[in-house]
């Protein structure tokens, strides 16, 4: 089943009806690739630096607090043991690495699921054209062309209005942004609605087919 994209102009007119390639935004979704990158992606945003103290590295308690035997107290031998307050920690926390590795092809397939998702359910869209940079008329569009809760904006850094479309729309709530370049599974699974600017949409199909051509090549080669 062909899918296609809602192509609106900057008072968020619907101005046509663009069909999406298959090999980017079409396909059977894949669930559980799609969850799989996803949780590397969040992994790998942990920062990992959580930090305890075993008992050899907590200051103090080089002598016994009291003596053995007599007290009439339990025995301790330094203030340092787990069981004290202020003492070290049992399999505490260390700063370490989260990231889990994705191989290329696992990644691309889980972003075109998630494009095809979006697809699917008509929840994507091109802005064709955008000259107005006021925020007043970001929202218009956007209300105009019946964009609802979370929005993720595709943009070219290289584009002749990405800098406008940026100013307009970064105020806005619920509005995310992403480079062509640089679009993943997680922004694509968790808006509501992307939109890709007219640029940002012939740069990344631009960039999808020269990587397809270059991985054949590589095939042929080998």
């Amino acid at each position: 089943m062909a899918v296609g994209a809602t192509v609106i102009d900057g008072a968020g007119k619907t101005s046509r009806r663009l069909d999406l390639p298959e090999d980017l935004f079409g396909g059977e979704i894949n669930e559980s690739v799609v969850h799989q990158v996803m949780t590397a992606q969040l992994a790998a945003a942990r920062s990992g630096t959580a930090s305890t103290k075993t008992r050899s590295e907590v200051r103090g308690g080089g002598s016994k607090p009291w003596r053995q035997k007599g007290t009439g107290r339990s025995r301790h031998g330094s203030i340092r043991s787990p069981l004290w307050t202020g003492g070290g920690a049992v399999f505490g926390p260390k700063p370490r690495d989260y990231s889990v590795r994705v191989n290329k092809k696992m990644r691309k397939l889980a972003l075109r699921s998630a494009l095809a998702d979006k697809a699917q359910s008509n929840s994507v869209w091109i802005l064709d054209s955008f000259a107005e940079p006021r925020t007043k008329a970001a929202a218009a569009c956007l209300r105009a062309a019946g964009i609802e809760g979370r929005v993720l904006l595709v943009l070219d850094p290289q584009g002749p209005d990405e800098a406008m479309v940026d100013r307009a729309f970064r105020n806005l709530d619920g509005v995310a942004f992403s480079l062509h370049g640089s679009l993943s599974t997680y922004d694509v699974v968790v808006a509501d609605a992307v939109v890709f600017t007219s640029s940002a949409f012939e740069r990344y199909l631009a960039r999808s087919e020269a990587g397809s051509t270059q991985a054949e090549s590589e095939v042929a080669g080998s």
